[in-house]
Protein backbone atom coordinates (compact mmCIF):
# COMPACT_ATOMS: atom_id res chain seq x y z
CA UNK A 1 0.00 0.00 0.00
CA UNK A 2 1.12 3.37 -1.04
CA UNK A 3 1.78 6.17 1.73
CA UNK A 4 -1.32 8.10 -0.35
CA UNK A 5 -3.45 5.05 0.26
CA UNK A 6 -2.40 4.85 4.02
CA UNK A 7 -3.50 8.35 4.58
CA UNK A 8 -6.03 8.66 2.31
CA UNK A 9 -9.26 9.13 4.89
CA UNK A 10 -7.17 11.60 6.85
CA UNK A 11 -7.12 14.32 3.60
CA UNK A 12 -9.67 16.75 4.52
CA UNK A 13 -8.28 20.10 5.26
CA UNK A 14 -9.70 22.87 7.29
CA UNK A 15 -9.33 26.47 7.24
CA UNK A 16 -6.83 27.49 9.61
CA UNK A 17 -6.82 31.39 9.64
CA UNK A 18 -4.53 33.42 10.90
CA UNK A 19 -1.90 35.51 8.62
CA UNK A 20 0.24 33.97 5.72
CA UNK A 21 3.28 32.18 6.81
CA UNK A 22 5.72 35.12 5.94
CA UNK A 23 3.48 37.08 8.63
CA UNK A 24 3.73 34.54 11.55
CA UNK A 25 0.34 32.77 10.51
CA UNK A 26 -0.05 28.75 10.54
CA UNK A 27 -0.93 26.61 7.56
CA UNK A 28 -0.80 23.44 9.30
CA UNK A 29 -4.18 21.18 8.32
CA UNK A 30 -6.35 19.96 10.96
CA UNK A 31 -7.67 16.39 11.43
CA UNK A 32 -10.97 15.17 9.76
CA UNK A 33 -12.73 15.53 12.75
CA UNK A 34 -10.76 18.90 14.33
CA UNK A 35 -13.14 22.08 14.97
CA UNK A 36 -12.65 24.67 12.50
CA UNK A 37 -10.49 27.35 12.89
CA UNK A 38 -11.53 31.23 13.29
CA UNK A 39 -13.80 32.61 10.29
CA UNK A 40 -11.78 33.64 7.56
CA UNK A 41 -10.30 37.29 6.86
CA UNK A 42 -11.29 39.01 4.15
CA UNK A 43 -7.97 39.95 1.92
CA UNK A 44 -8.93 43.51 0.82
CA UNK A 45 -5.23 44.85 -0.09
CA UNK A 46 -2.00 43.96 -1.69
CA UNK A 47 0.71 44.21 1.31
CA UNK A 48 2.64 47.05 -0.47
CA UNK A 49 -0.35 48.73 -2.25
CA UNK A 50 -1.30 48.49 -5.72
CA UNK A 51 1.93 48.61 -8.22
CA UNK A 52 1.92 51.27 -11.50
CA UNK A 53 0.86 49.09 -13.97
CA UNK A 54 4.26 48.44 -16.35
CA UNK A 55 3.45 49.33 -20.04
CA UNK A 56 6.66 51.05 -21.65
CA UNK A 57 9.83 49.13 -22.29
CA UNK A 58 12.15 51.36 -19.15
CA UNK A 59 9.17 50.19 -16.93
CA UNK A 60 9.72 46.87 -18.20
CA UNK A 61 13.34 46.44 -18.03
CA UNK A 62 13.49 47.90 -14.05
CA UNK A 63 10.88 44.46 -13.25
CA UNK A 64 13.05 42.53 -15.40
CA UNK A 65 16.30 43.40 -12.64
CA UNK A 66 14.15 43.16 -9.87
CA UNK A 67 12.44 39.83 -10.22
CA UNK A 68 15.80 38.67 -11.54
CA UNK A 69 17.20 39.51 -8.15
CA UNK A 70 14.47 37.85 -5.95
CA UNK A 71 14.51 34.95 -4.61
CA UNK A 72 12.29 31.43 -4.55
CA UNK A 73 9.14 30.76 -6.65
CA UNK A 74 7.47 33.58 -8.87
CA UNK A 75 3.84 33.38 -8.69
CA UNK A 76 2.34 34.32 -12.49
CA UNK A 77 -1.27 35.10 -13.47
CA UNK A 78 -2.80 36.14 -16.79
CA UNK A 79 -6.17 38.12 -17.17
CA UNK A 80 -7.77 37.60 -20.70
CA UNK A 81 -10.88 39.49 -22.29
CA UNK A 82 -12.82 36.30 -23.00
CA UNK A 83 -16.31 36.86 -24.10
CA UNK A 84 -15.12 40.49 -25.46
CA UNK A 85 -12.60 40.12 -27.65
CA UNK A 86 -11.32 37.73 -30.41
CA UNK A 87 -9.22 35.20 -29.48
CA UNK A 88 -7.79 34.25 -25.88
CA UNK A 89 -4.63 36.85 -25.82
CA UNK A 90 -3.38 38.49 -22.39
CA UNK A 91 -4.42 42.05 -21.40
CA UNK A 92 -2.66 41.90 -18.10
CA UNK A 93 0.22 39.68 -16.67
CA UNK A 94 0.68 39.38 -12.91
CA UNK A 95 3.48 38.11 -10.79
CA UNK A 96 5.28 38.37 -7.09
CA UNK A 97 8.18 37.09 -5.89
CA UNK A 98 10.04 37.52 -2.81
CA UNK A 99 12.32 40.36 -3.11
CA UNK A 100 10.49 41.74 -5.97
CA UNK A 101 6.86 42.28 -4.56
CA UNK A 102 4.22 42.42 -7.22
CA UNK A 103 4.32 43.82 -10.98
CA UNK A 104 1.12 44.21 -12.85
CA UNK A 105 2.07 44.37 -16.77
CA UNK A 106 0.77 45.55 -19.95
CA UNK A 107 1.40 43.09 -23.10
CA UNK A 108 -0.59 45.69 -25.20
CA UNK A 109 2.05 48.02 -24.25
CA UNK A 110 4.98 45.47 -23.54
CA UNK A 111 3.82 43.09 -25.97
CA UNK A 112 7.30 41.07 -25.84
CA UNK A 113 8.09 39.71 -22.39
CA UNK A 114 10.51 37.16 -23.73
CA UNK A 115 13.03 38.93 -21.92
CA UNK A 116 11.29 38.07 -18.56
CA UNK A 117 10.73 35.07 -19.52
CA UNK A 118 14.41 34.49 -19.75
CA UNK A 119 15.07 36.03 -16.36
CA UNK A 120 13.00 33.74 -14.93
CA UNK A 121 14.33 30.64 -16.78
CA UNK A 122 14.71 28.09 -14.15
CA UNK A 123 12.64 29.48 -11.38
CA UNK A 124 9.33 27.36 -10.59
CA UNK A 125 6.57 29.44 -11.85
CA UNK A 126 3.51 28.94 -9.50
CA UNK A 127 0.03 29.12 -11.27
CA UNK A 128 -3.65 28.26 -10.48
CA UNK A 129 -5.10 26.33 -13.18
CA UNK A 130 -1.80 26.80 -15.66
CA UNK A 131 -2.90 25.17 -18.99
CA UNK A 132 -5.10 27.57 -19.12
CA UNK A 133 -2.87 30.82 -19.17
CA UNK A 134 0.03 29.13 -20.65
CA UNK A 135 -0.99 29.37 -24.31
CA UNK A 136 -1.35 33.53 -23.87
CA UNK A 137 1.71 33.87 -21.53
CA UNK A 138 3.50 31.88 -24.56
CA UNK A 139 2.29 34.13 -27.06
CA UNK A 140 4.05 37.12 -25.63
CA UNK A 141 7.30 34.90 -24.55
CA UNK A 142 7.41 34.07 -21.42
CA UNK A 143 7.43 29.69 -21.33
CA UNK A 144 8.42 28.43 -18.06
CA UNK A 145 10.88 25.75 -17.35
CA UNK A 146 9.46 24.62 -13.52
CA UNK A 147 6.02 25.04 -12.47
CA UNK A 148 3.66 24.44 -9.56
CA UNK A 149 0.30 23.94 -10.40
CA UNK A 150 -1.62 24.60 -7.33
CA UNK A 151 -5.13 23.86 -8.60
CA UNK A 152 -3.71 20.72 -9.85
CA UNK A 153 -2.32 20.24 -6.46
CA UNK A 154 -5.64 20.82 -5.28
CA UNK A 155 -7.06 17.74 -7.31
CA UNK A 156 -4.37 15.23 -6.36
CA UNK A 157 -4.58 16.40 -2.27
CA UNK A 158 -8.49 15.05 -2.58
CA UNK A 159 -9.69 19.10 -2.15
CA UNK A 160 -13.73 18.93 -3.50
CA UNK A 161 -13.33 22.48 -4.24
CA UNK A 162 -10.11 23.84 -6.26
CA UNK A 163 -10.86 27.48 -7.51
CA UNK A 164 -8.28 29.59 -6.41
CA UNK A 165 -10.91 31.70 -4.04
CA UNK A 166 -12.00 28.61 -2.30
CA UNK A 167 -8.24 26.81 -2.18
CA UNK A 168 -6.81 30.35 -0.44
CA UNK A 169 -9.56 30.37 2.16
CA UNK A 170 -9.50 26.34 3.17
CA UNK A 171 -5.98 26.16 3.41
CA UNK A 172 -4.46 30.16 4.83
CA UNK A 173 -7.97 31.33 5.67
CA UNK A 174 -8.11 34.64 3.49
CA UNK A 175 -10.94 35.52 1.66
CA UNK A 176 -10.26 36.63 -2.00
CA UNK A 177 -12.79 39.21 -3.64
CA UNK A 178 -13.87 37.67 -7.09
CA UNK A 179 -16.35 40.35 -8.18
CA UNK A 180 -13.77 41.06 -11.16
CA UNK A 181 -13.15 37.72 -12.99
CA UNK A 182 -14.84 38.19 -16.29
CA UNK A 183 -14.77 41.81 -16.65
CA UNK A 184 -13.35 43.10 -20.48
CA UNK A 185 -9.89 43.06 -19.78
CA UNK A 186 -9.10 45.02 -22.70
CA UNK A 187 -10.26 48.14 -21.56
CA UNK A 188 -7.99 51.11 -21.41
CA UNK A 189 -7.30 52.34 -18.59
CA UNK A 190 -7.76 49.45 -16.10
CA UNK A 191 -10.23 50.47 -13.29
CA UNK A 192 -8.22 50.93 -9.94
CA UNK A 193 -10.68 47.74 -8.42
CA UNK A 194 -10.02 45.58 -11.03
CA UNK A 195 -6.10 46.26 -10.66
CA UNK A 196 -6.72 45.80 -6.63
CA UNK A 197 -7.93 42.77 -7.78
CA UNK A 198 -5.23 41.23 -9.80
CA UNK A 199 -2.83 42.03 -7.08
CA UNK A 200 -4.42 40.23 -5.27
CA UNK A 201 -4.62 36.99 -7.22
CA UNK A 202 -1.68 36.49 -6.99
CA UNK A 203 -0.36 37.61 -3.24
CA UNK A 204 -1.02 34.16 -1.47
CA UNK A 205 0.28 32.04 -4.43
CA UNK A 206 3.00 30.93 -2.99
CA UNK A 207 2.06 30.59 0.49
CA UNK A 208 -0.51 28.46 -0.76
CA UNK A 209 1.92 26.48 -3.04
CA UNK A 210 4.03 25.84 0.23
CA UNK A 211 0.96 24.47 2.08
CA UNK A 212 0.41 22.16 -0.40
CA UNK A 213 3.00 21.05 -1.30
CA UNK A 214 3.34 20.34 2.38
CA UNK A 215 0.14 18.46 2.24
CA UNK A 216 1.00 16.52 -0.80
CA UNK A 217 4.13 15.33 0.77
CA UNK A 218 2.13 13.81 4.02
CA UNK A 219 0.04 11.89 1.72
CA UNK A 220 2.51 10.74 -0.20
CA UNK A 221 1.82 12.27 -3.75
CA UNK A 222 4.24 15.13 -3.92
CA UNK A 223 6.22 12.61 -6.47
CA UNK A 224 3.16 12.13 -8.32
CA UNK A 225 2.31 16.28 -8.63
CA UNK A 226 5.95 17.00 -9.08
CA UNK A 227 5.59 14.48 -12.64
CA UNK A 228 1.99 15.98 -13.45
CA UNK A 229 4.18 19.57 -13.23
CA UNK A 230 6.83 18.49 -15.35
CA UNK A 231 4.45 17.20 -18.09
CA UNK A 232 2.34 20.34 -17.94
CA UNK A 233 5.54 22.27 -18.38
CA UNK A 234 6.91 19.32 -21.02
CA UNK A 235 4.13 19.66 -23.23
CA UNK A 236 4.02 21.19 -26.59
CA UNK A 237 1.58 23.48 -28.06
CA UNK A 238 -1.94 21.89 -28.85
CA UNK A 239 -2.34 21.34 -32.43
CA UNK A 240 -4.95 23.58 -33.90
CA UNK A 241 -8.71 22.23 -33.72
CA UNK A 242 -9.89 20.80 -36.93
CA UNK A 243 -12.89 21.75 -38.36
CA UNK A 244 -13.63 24.18 -35.47
CA UNK A 245 -17.42 24.75 -36.79
CA UNK A 246 -18.71 21.58 -35.81
CA UNK A 247 -18.18 22.71 -32.28
CA UNK A 248 -21.27 24.86 -32.99
CA UNK A 249 -23.93 24.86 -30.04
CA UNK A 250 -26.63 23.36 -31.21
CA UNK A 251 -25.59 20.92 -34.00
CA UNK A 252 -26.98 18.09 -32.68
CA UNK A 253 -30.10 19.27 -34.43
CA UNK A 254 -28.21 19.68 -38.33
CA UNK A 255 -28.26 16.41 -40.40
CA UNK A 256 -28.58 16.65 -43.52
CA UNK A 257 -25.14 17.45 -45.42
CA UNK A 258 -26.79 20.77 -47.23
CA UNK A 259 -27.18 22.13 -43.67
CA UNK A 260 -24.01 21.49 -42.58
CA UNK A 261 -22.32 23.12 -45.49
CA UNK A 262 -24.38 26.85 -44.22
CA UNK A 263 -22.98 26.39 -40.38
CA UNK A 264 -19.66 26.04 -41.70
CA UNK A 265 -19.95 28.71 -44.61
CA UNK A 266 -22.14 31.01 -41.77
CA UNK A 267 -19.29 30.06 -39.12
CA UNK A 268 -15.89 30.82 -41.34
CA UNK A 269 -17.89 34.22 -42.24
CA UNK A 270 -18.48 35.19 -38.58
CA UNK A 271 -14.82 34.12 -37.84
CA UNK A 272 -13.25 36.49 -40.35
CA UNK A 273 -15.55 39.27 -39.12
CA UNK A 274 -14.88 38.85 -35.78
CA UNK A 275 -10.86 38.46 -36.28
CA UNK A 276 -10.81 41.52 -38.22
CA UNK A 277 -12.58 43.63 -35.32
CA UNK A 278 -11.54 41.78 -32.86
CA UNK A 279 -14.79 40.68 -30.94
CA UNK A 280 -15.49 37.70 -29.66
CA UNK A 281 -17.59 35.48 -32.45
CA UNK A 282 -20.15 35.59 -30.46
CA UNK A 283 -21.15 39.13 -30.33
CA UNK A 284 -21.07 38.99 -34.12
CA UNK A 285 -23.67 36.37 -34.34
CA UNK A 286 -25.01 33.44 -32.27
CA UNK A 287 -24.40 29.73 -32.41
CA UNK A 288 -28.18 29.35 -32.13
CA UNK A 289 -29.01 31.75 -35.66
CA UNK A 290 -26.27 29.97 -37.35
CA UNK A 291 -28.14 26.79 -36.70
CA UNK A 292 -31.32 27.99 -37.38
CA UNK A 293 -30.48 29.20 -40.61
CA UNK A 294 -28.79 26.20 -41.75
CA UNK A 295 -32.55 24.38 -40.44
CA UNK A 296 -34.00 27.17 -42.63
CA UNK A 297 -32.26 27.21 -45.68
CA UNK A 298 -33.49 30.22 -46.52
CA UNK A 299 -34.12 31.46 -49.95
CA UNK A 300 -33.71 35.26 -49.62
CA UNK A 301 -33.19 37.71 -47.42
CA UNK A 302 -36.72 38.22 -46.67
CA UNK A 303 -37.18 34.41 -45.07
CA UNK A 304 -33.59 34.96 -43.67
CA UNK A 305 -35.02 38.14 -41.59
CA UNK A 306 -38.12 35.29 -40.57
CA UNK A 307 -35.57 33.08 -39.44
CA UNK A 308 -35.60 33.03 -35.60
CA UNK A 309 -32.18 34.68 -34.01
CA UNK A 310 -31.94 37.15 -36.59
CA UNK A 311 -35.23 39.43 -37.06
CA UNK A 312 -34.91 43.48 -36.46
CA UNK A 313 -31.72 43.70 -34.44
CA UNK A 314 -29.71 42.89 -38.19
CA UNK A 315 -29.42 45.36 -40.83
CA UNK A 316 -30.35 44.90 -44.06
CA UNK A 317 -26.55 44.82 -45.12
CA UNK A 318 -25.82 42.72 -43.16
CA UNK A 319 -28.44 40.12 -43.49
CA UNK A 320 -27.44 40.22 -47.59
CA UNK A 321 -23.74 39.55 -46.29
CA UNK A 322 -25.10 36.56 -44.17
CA UNK A 323 -27.29 35.31 -46.79
CA UNK A 324 -24.48 35.09 -49.50
CA UNK A 325 -22.94 32.65 -46.82
CA UNK A 326 -26.07 30.60 -47.10
CA UNK A 327 -26.04 31.10 -50.94
CA UNK A 328 -22.51 30.05 -51.43
CA UNK A 329 -23.55 26.67 -49.05
CA UNK A 330 -26.19 25.88 -50.66
CA UNK A 331 -24.68 26.31 -54.71
CA UNK A 332 -21.57 23.80 -53.44
CA UNK A 333 -21.70 20.50 -55.61
CA UNK A 334 -22.55 17.00 -53.28
CA UNK A 335 -18.86 16.18 -53.58
CA UNK A 336 -17.88 19.44 -51.71
CA UNK A 337 -20.27 18.86 -48.88
CA UNK A 338 -19.21 18.29 -45.32
CA UNK A 339 -19.63 14.42 -44.37
CA UNK A 340 -21.73 14.06 -40.92
CA UNK A 341 -19.93 13.37 -37.58
CA UNK A 342 -16.36 14.10 -37.22
CA UNK A 343 -13.57 11.62 -38.32
CA UNK A 344 -13.29 9.42 -35.11
CA UNK A 345 -9.06 8.61 -34.50
CA UNK A 346 -9.94 6.54 -31.27
CA UNK A 347 -12.49 3.68 -30.15
CA UNK A 348 -15.82 4.63 -31.26
CA UNK A 349 -18.28 6.10 -28.56
CA UNK A 350 -18.73 4.01 -25.04
CA UNK A 351 -22.01 3.55 -25.77
CA UNK A 352 -21.92 1.86 -28.95
CA UNK A 353 -19.41 -0.53 -27.92
CA UNK A 354 -21.88 -3.60 -26.55
CA UNK A 355 -23.18 -3.65 -30.22
CA UNK A 356 -19.87 -3.65 -31.69
CA UNK A 357 -17.52 -5.62 -29.92
CA UNK A 358 -19.35 -7.04 -26.29
CA UNK A 359 -15.99 -8.62 -25.37
CA UNK A 360 -14.36 -4.62 -25.25
CA UNK A 361 -17.81 -3.42 -23.37
CA UNK A 362 -16.86 -5.84 -20.31
CA UNK A 363 -13.43 -5.31 -20.31
CA UNK A 364 -14.22 -0.81 -20.01
CA UNK A 365 -17.26 -2.02 -17.59
CA UNK A 366 -14.43 -4.09 -15.55
CA UNK A 367 -11.80 -1.28 -16.05
CA UNK A 368 -14.11 1.33 -14.78
CA UNK A 369 -15.12 0.04 -11.84
CA UNK A 370 -11.04 -0.58 -10.95
CA UNK A 371 -10.44 2.44 -11.72
CA UNK A 372 -13.36 3.98 -9.95
CA UNK A 373 -12.49 2.22 -6.64
CA UNK A 374 -9.17 3.31 -6.58
CA UNK A 375 -9.62 6.74 -7.07
CA UNK A 376 -12.07 6.78 -4.45
CA UNK A 377 -9.52 4.86 -2.34
CA UNK A 378 -6.90 7.23 -3.51
CA UNK A 379 -8.98 10.50 -2.65
CA UNK A 380 -8.49 11.94 -6.16
CA UNK A 381 -10.72 12.60 -9.24
CA UNK A 382 -10.92 9.30 -11.65
CA UNK A 383 -9.64 11.69 -14.80
CA UNK A 384 -6.07 12.79 -12.64
CA UNK A 385 -5.67 8.89 -11.59
CA UNK A 386 -5.92 8.07 -15.37
CA UNK A 387 -7.14 10.10 -18.64
CA UNK A 388 -10.29 8.06 -19.27
CA UNK A 389 -9.45 8.69 -23.18
CA UNK A 390 -6.46 6.29 -22.27
CA UNK A 391 -8.63 3.72 -20.54
CA UNK A 392 -10.91 3.34 -23.42
CA UNK A 393 -8.05 2.79 -25.97
CA UNK A 394 -6.39 0.16 -23.80
CA UNK A 395 -9.79 -1.42 -23.16
CA UNK A 396 -10.70 -1.28 -27.53
CA UNK A 397 -7.63 -2.71 -28.70
CA UNK A 398 -5.65 -4.38 -25.73
CA UNK A 399 -1.97 -4.69 -26.07
CA UNK A 400 -1.10 -8.50 -27.19
CA UNK A 401 -0.08 -10.30 -25.15
CA UNK A 402 -1.96 -8.44 -22.70
CA UNK A 403 0.49 -8.86 -19.11
CA UNK A 404 1.59 -6.18 -17.01
CA UNK A 405 4.82 -5.34 -19.21
CA UNK A 406 2.67 -4.70 -22.65
CA UNK A 407 -0.55 -2.87 -20.33
CA UNK A 408 2.56 -0.23 -19.29
CA UNK A 409 3.88 0.19 -22.56
CA UNK A 410 0.82 1.12 -23.92
CA UNK A 411 0.15 3.38 -20.67
CA UNK A 412 3.31 5.25 -21.48
CA UNK A 413 2.60 5.33 -25.28
CA UNK A 414 -0.80 7.00 -24.32
CA UNK A 415 1.07 9.44 -21.96
CA UNK A 416 0.71 8.58 -18.69
CA UNK A 417 2.90 9.44 -16.58
CA UNK A 418 5.34 6.67 -14.05
CA UNK A 419 3.12 7.50 -11.37
CA UNK A 420 -0.04 6.45 -12.69
CA UNK A 421 1.29 3.54 -14.61
CA UNK A 422 2.45 1.98 -11.62
CA UNK A 423 -0.89 2.25 -10.17
CA UNK A 424 -3.12 1.55 -12.78
CA UNK A 425 -1.59 -1.18 -14.91
CA UNK A 426 -1.79 -3.92 -11.85
CA UNK A 427 -6.29 -3.18 -12.06
CA UNK A 428 -6.20 -2.55 -16.00
CA UNK A 429 -4.45 -6.13 -16.46
CA UNK A 430 -6.48 -7.85 -14.05
CA UNK A 431 -9.70 -6.16 -16.25
CA UNK A 432 -8.43 -7.79 -19.47
CA UNK A 433 -7.57 -10.87 -17.97
CA UNK A 434 -10.78 -11.67 -16.06
CA UNK A 435 -13.06 -10.70 -19.53
CA UNK A 436 -10.34 -11.92 -22.27
CA UNK A 437 -13.18 -15.26 -22.51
Amino acid sequence: MTDAQDTAADTSLRTTGGAPPDEGGATATGAPNAPEGPPPVPLLEPREGIPPVVADEAALAEVIAAFAAGSGPVAVDAERASGYRYGQRAYLVQLRRQGAGTALIDPVGCPDLSGLGEALSGVEWVLHAATQDLPCLREIGMVPTLLFDTELAGRLAGFPRVGLGAMVESVLGFVLEKGHSAVDWSTRPLPEPWLRYAALDVELLVDLRDALEKELDRQGKLEWARQEFAAIAAAPPPEPRKDPWRRTSGMHKVRRRRQLAVVRELWQTRDRIAQRRDVSPGKVLSDAAIVEAALALPANVHVLAAVSGWGQRIARRQLEQWQAAVDRAKALPDSALPQPGQAVTGPPPPRAWADKDPAAAARLSAARAGVSALAEELNLPQENLIAPDTVRRVCWEPPKPADEEAVAGALAGYGARPWQIELVTPLLVAALAARAA
